[in-house]
């Protein structure tokens, strides 16, 4: 299987490649060449694996030149002691056709933890499959969680550095100290001024740069992405998707062959893509529901076929779904309508700020996607209430995705059975949880919250406020570009 950018499918990558490099050189995304199936046996045997046997039985579709122990590797450690549940993304039933899988019980307390636990074996391995004698400096731009995911995953691993940028006053005070606190001989953090897409346009200003390009490799260094526009960030996403199908069968819940709603907080846009993916490759999926907060450009792109990042910025209770420039919809587009047509499309975007899809386009998306969006107020009344009648504890970001698929529900009358995915303990979002409670945030709110609520604290967010701050520098969206070469520097 080869690999091509969403802007031109005409060069050709191998998987190891595409791994390494990130982004493509023309600023487009990697994507295979072909969606392998899964067969009616191989979802079978999904049935009687666990998380770990699922991942390798997948992931290999895709990752031709890897071999079966290879895989078996990187998932052993990928997801191992580091993650305190054993069945890694855990599904947890509140009524006979709604489950929450919850994404969180890794290293970080964030989906995040799901894919950049896996995606340092993947990028090691393809920088010795391609011969890279370079240094690879992953940066990343994060609206909260992928940072710190990253920073971990990274954490002093061999052959590799990592840059964080983070919109400085965008994420919550657990996120930020998770991130200022991080260890490590081989990591950097900088707060930006501004928000995530801010962050984000900075960083992809770097790895445009030919001049930065041409300085870092002289030093011996070159750019990569922990972002999700990183192929091997995303793959692993697919898994989970498959694993929570099987689980939900093997409750009893569902028959083999029958259809799952999955409704997704979303703002980059790939973790429901990487759902899309499983879809394509023949998992029974009824609708995926985008859940927006009130940053709602991609509810109003599914519901109109226009994407338009022309509108108010907003600071939200979900600051991980703050964002108004979705990266990963370009590899849907480019699914639905070819490079040609994608090219036009970011052209646009980036000229003007919005652009509309055609009809077909726009008709084989409302095939697929339900999308609503979802207040502060109305997040904050939704946690409170599952807690009060089921008592079971949403993060922010999971409650915007309930109430969506709560109002998707009344609006269609769809009563398939649905999945929620949870993407971070309420734990990380400690003080806005307790105001959904109806109780002020005390100094010690992760205490406080483990008291209302019976549930202890994860163990990496329970002694934050004692780590010492190792970064605490600042940049505007202009001086990303000095703050990496002077961390490449050092």
């Amino acid at each position: 299987m080869k690999y091509h950018s969403t802007r031109n499918t005409g060069e050709k990558y191998t998987v190891s490649e595409a791994i390494a490099r990130g982004l493509a050189p023309d600023g487009g995304l990697f994507v295979p060449d072909e969606i392998p199936a899964v067969t009616s046996k191989e979802f079978g045997e999904l049935l009687t694996l666990d998380y770990r046997g699922r991942a390798v039985r997948i992931m290999s579709k895709f990752l031709k030149g890897y071999t079966n122990e290879e895989l078996e590797l990187f998932v052993s450690r990928a997801y191992g002691k580091n993650f305190d549940h054993d069945e890694i993304a855990p599904l947890h039933f509140t009524e006979d056709n709604t489950a929450f899988l919850e994404l969180w019980h890794g290293p970080t307390c964030a989906f995040k933890d799901m894919a950049l636990q896996m995606l340092p074996q993947l990028l090691t391995a393809s920088l010795k499959k391609t011969g890279e004698k370079r240094m690879v400096c992953i940066l990343v731009a994060t609206s909260g969680d992928t940072g710190k995911a990253a920073l971990e995953g990274f954490k002093d691993v061999e052959g590799t550095k990592i840059f964080v940028f983070y919109p400085k006053n965008g994420v919550s005070d657990i996120q930020r100290l998770q991130m200022v606190t991080q260890e490590g001989d081989n990591v950097g953090v900088c707060g930006v001024t501004g928000n995530f897409d801010d962050a984000q346009t900075g960083v992809k200003m770097v790895f445009s740069d030919e001049e930065v390009a041409a300085k870092l490799s002289e030093r011996g260094y070159f750019l990569s992405s922990a972002n999700s526009i990183n192929w091997g960030r995303l793959l692993p996403q697919i898994v989970y998707y498959f694993s929570a199908y099987c689980d939900y069968v093997n409750a009893g819940r569902l028959k083999m062959g029958d259809e799952l709603v999955f409704c997704v907080p979303t703002g980059n846009f790939g973790n429901i893509l990487a759902g899309w993916y499983a879809a394509q490759m023949g998992l029974p999926v009824g609708k995926f529901v985008c859940a927006s907060n009130e940053n709602n450009v991609l509810t109003d792109f599914i519901h109109t076929g226009t994407y338009d990042k022309n509108r108010s910025f907003h600071q939200t209770i979900s600051p991980s779904m703050d964002i108004l420039v979705s990266s990963n919809l370009e590899r849907l587009l480019h699914s639905l309508s070819g490079d040609e047509t994608v090219r036009w499309y970011m052209q646009k975007l980036g000229s003007k700020g919005k652009y509309t899809v055609s009809q077909n386009v726009f008709d084989s998306i409302r095939r697929d996607f339900a999308a609503g969006c979802c207040t502060d107020v109305d997040t904050k009344k939704a946690i409170r209430e599952i807690f009060e009648d089921k008592n079971y504890l949403m993060d922010t970001h999971t409650a915007v995705a309930y109430k969506v698929l709560c109002d998707y529900r009344a609006e269609t009358g769809d009563a398939r059975p649905a999945v929620v995915v949870s993407t971070a303990s309420p734990f990380k979002f400690a003080t806005d949880v307790l105001d959904a409670l109806g109780e002020a945030a005390s100094v010690r709110p992760l205490e406080q919250l483990c008291e209302k609520s019976g549930l202890p604290i994860p163990v990496p967010l329970s002694d934050l406020d004692k780590r010492t701050v190792r970064f605490d520098d600042t940049a505007g969206r202009l001086e990303m570009r000095r703050k990496v070469e002077k961390f490449l520097s050092e």
